[in-house]
């Protein structure tokens, strides 16, 4: 995927074939008028091109990253919303909910940026997310009186129909799946 959403897959034909589908986060591609041969001038003499960047927004990652886009502007909205009008109510459960909304950005970076960095990024934050559902929402089990008011993780997420404890999970298993896919392609 370029910067401006197109497919470089789709764009790339010829004799550069599958090698010039992406170029590992440099931007260029065949189809954005670099060469492969112009590419290899770039690096130097006997260095490997720069391997390939896993794309991670395919099949399942499309939904992901689609639930996790979801998920941000609705914990964002929320939390800016609580924070600027009733802060003093209920500031941990408003504070949580900002913090969902930053776990939420990043995650949905890590899927849509793609590459084995972004991946593993990905993956941590997921973890951590996962943490803090379940954290959060064994907390309002067990002491429901230290949040006045409801966080996007509160009661495991019940608020929202229980997504924000799915998502981590399913987050974990496809950027773990697309690891196996990666180590099981060819190098080119």
């Amino acid at each position: 995927m370029e910067r401006d959403g197109t497919d470089v897959t789709a764009q790339t034909a010829g004799p550069a074939g599958p090698a010039a589908e992406e170029t590992g986060g440099t931007g260029t591609s065949a189809a954005a008028g670099a060469s492969p041969a112009g590419a290899a001038k770039a690096s130097p003499a006997g260095a490997e091109a720069p391997a390939k960047r896993t794309k991670l927004v395919s099949g399942p990652g499309i939904v992901l990253v689609w639930l996790y886009g979801v998920m941000t502007v609705g914990a964002a909205s929320r939390s800016v919303y609580q924070i600027a009008s009733d802060f003093g109510r209920a500031p941990l459960a408003y504070s949580l909910s900002a913090v969902a909304a930053v776990v939420y950005v990043f995650i949905t970076y890590t899927l849509v940026r793609g590459g084995e960095t972004a991946r593993k990024v990905g993956l941590v934050c997921c973890a951590l997310e996962l943490v803090g559902v379940l954290t959060v929402g064994t907390w309002t089990l067990v002491d429901s009186s230290a949040f006045p008011d409801a966080t996007v993780w509160s009661y495991y997420g019940a608020g929202y129909i229980l997504i924000p404890v799915a998502l981590p999970v399913t987050g974990i298993l496809w950027l773990r799946k697309s690891r196996a896919l990666v180590a099981a392609t060819p190098s080119v």
